[in-house]
């Protein structure tokens, strides 16, 4: 049986880490990293996810703001409220929570978020920066899958990776952190990739990041691959209080047992997507108060 990539563990080792440091700034009378978060309109995850971080904001001793807007606020009034957080000296970094409602441009709200205060690592500096010697606030979900990969010491120098799910928010950036900071032969696979399943069995590393239940089967996967389930899909289940159950991309049950790693969902890269944001908190928050 495989090695269980436990996301709720390592996040909760990383809020210990981050409390630790928190608190030797407060011990140094500096005030504690600042995160506001904006959120537009009534999407019932979105209220949820939003609620997890600012519990992960009181755990490790963050100040946070939480800014709240109908869904029916203009895309000029959002904007302002952006430049707003930008000009706060006292807001170390911010996220705009999304989706947002359809008749405002997402591009346009990241692209005025200051780089400096980008906690998401969404900017085109930030996400640029990847590339360069000296990174910059990155990408929050590849931030956590490479966090995991590195305390569970998965060797990747000169291992095929192969990614699925060619997004600005997780494929596209952790495909330049695989084979810039870890040194593995990428692929990027996408919508349009011919015979998939021929890519997928060269991997050594998989990652899926599509948002399609069950995408990946055992026919797929070498013996031995270790396997990154990105995937987070709510489908209807009956049996759960809820109504519905969170799916992965990966078809778990028949996956895990030829894998040599693996992560569950939900439990696995959800819980390291909130850890990432508040390692690039803290880090805005030192670079702010220099």
């Amino acid at each position: 049986m495989p090695t269980i990539i436990d996301g709720k563990k390592v996040s909760g080792d990383i809020k210990d880490e981050i409390k630790l440091q928190v608190e030797a700034m407060k011990n140094e009378g500096k005030r504690a990293p600042h995160l506001a978060i904006i959120i537009v309109g009534d999407d019932g995850a979105s209220h949820t996810y939003v609620g997890g971080k600012i519990t992960s904001c009181k755990a490790v001793g963050f100040d946070y703001t939480l800014m709240q807007f109908a869904g029916t606020i203009s895309e000029d009034k959002l904007l302002k409220h952006v430049d707003q957080l930008n000009a706060d000296e006292d807001i170390d970094g911010f996220i705009v929570q999304l989706p947002l409602p359809e008749h405002i441009s997402v591009e346009k709200v990241t692209a005025s978020i200051s780089p400096e205060k980008d906690v998401d690592g969404f900017t085109n500096e930030n996400f640029g920066s990847i590339t360069s010697k000296a990174p910059l606030l990155m990408p929050a979900t590849p931030l956590g899958i490479m966090e995991l990969i590195k305390r569970y010491e998965i060797e990747t120098k000169g291992k095929n990776c192969v990614i699925i799910g060619a997004s600005r928010l997780v494929g596209a950036p952790l495909a330049l952190m695989m084979s810039n900071d870890a040194n593995a032969t990428v692929t990027l696979c996408h919508k349009y990739t011919e015979d998939l399943a021929a890519h997928t069995r060269q991997a050594d590393i998989l990652v899926v990041a599509v948002g399609k239940p069950g995408l990946v089967s055992k026919d797929m996967v070498k013996e031995g691959a270790v396997i990154i389930d990105v995937g987070t899909t709510r489908v209807e289940d009956k049996t759960k209080k809820s109504g519905f159950k969170l799916s992965g991309d990966v078809e778990y049950a028949e996956v895990a047992p030829i894998a040599s790693y693996i992560t569950p969902v939900p439990g696995g890269v959800g819980p390291m997507t909130i850890a990432s944001l508040l390692i690039n908190t803290l880090q805005a928050a030192k670079n702010n108060l220099k």
